[in-house]
């Protein structure tokens, strides 16, 4: 299979030539269109002169490393949906990765076919649903309103940055108001039913920085003790 031109675009970030090289060809094979960098510094200029759909970005890099390249981006207000690499695959390190502002997590060696499942898996929550196919209406959370079918957050503010994880976190969340998610099923909304309950909860702790007043104090996306997290719509 070959890339076309409307093909998915993705940055893949990585300091090993081979390990780069065989994921250009691999991914190209795969139907997805390629561009390769080497290092941080290179990635940035990619980004600055295209949209990419997705980056597979390796942690362990010599200067900036991955996960700082992520909180720099994050801050920065692009949204571009993140898949992280790394040798490093300890529960830590994978939360390290999620509270950076990545969208996934992958341990190296790995399966290229599984990489390419998760880039697809992200590709597909990042892209908004149907209205057709969506369960529920736009969502009051004080100030701000979600959409779900144009995968929208707004407020006062405008409209507010929201990642690909966090557009299917509320999106799970909202589908089911007033009805309490364990961690397990948010993880399978999600797209990811192998992360870790450590993992759900920084997910929910970042998308409260955007939705709540006071993420400390939470109003909207409650957690249920022993139970999971529920969401409470209101003014």
């Amino acid at each position: 299979m070959s890339a076309t031109l409307d093909a998915p675009h993705i940055l893949v970030v990585d300091d090993d030539a081979r390990l780069r090289a065989l994921l250009q060809r691999f991914l190209t094979d795969q139907g997805f269109r390629i561009t390769a960098a080497a290092a941080a510094a290179a990635a940035r200029r990619a980004l600055a002169s295209v949209s990419f759909d997705l980056m597979v970005l390796d942690v362990m890099m010599p200067g900036e490393s991955g996960v700082e390249l992520t909180e720099g981006l994050r801050r920065e207000g692009l949204d571009v949906p993140i898949l992280m690499l790394t040798a490093r695959g300890a529960p830590d390190d994978r939360v390290a990765g999620f509270e950076s502002g990545a969208d996934d997590y992958l341990g190296k060696p790995f399966d290229p076919r599984e990489l390419a499942l998760r880039i697809r898996t992200i590709l597909r929550r990042a892209a908004p649903p149907p209205v057709a196919e969506v369960p529920t209406g736009p969502v009051q959370l004080g100030p701000r309103w979600f959409d779900p079918g144009r995968a929208e957050l707004r407020g006062p503010e405008g409209v507010v940055r929201l990642t690909g994880g966090e557009v299917a976190l509320l999106s799970a969340l909202a589908a089911r108001p007033n009805e309490v998610l364990s961690r397990e099923e948010i993880a399978t909304a999600l797209g990811t039913p192998e992360a870790g309950e450590r993992a759900i909860d920084v997910q929910v702790t970042r998308l409260r920085r955007k939705v709540e007043t006071d993420p400390r104090e939470p109003r909207f996306i409650q957690t249920v003790r022993h139970r999971g997290y529920i969401l409470r719509p209101g003014i």
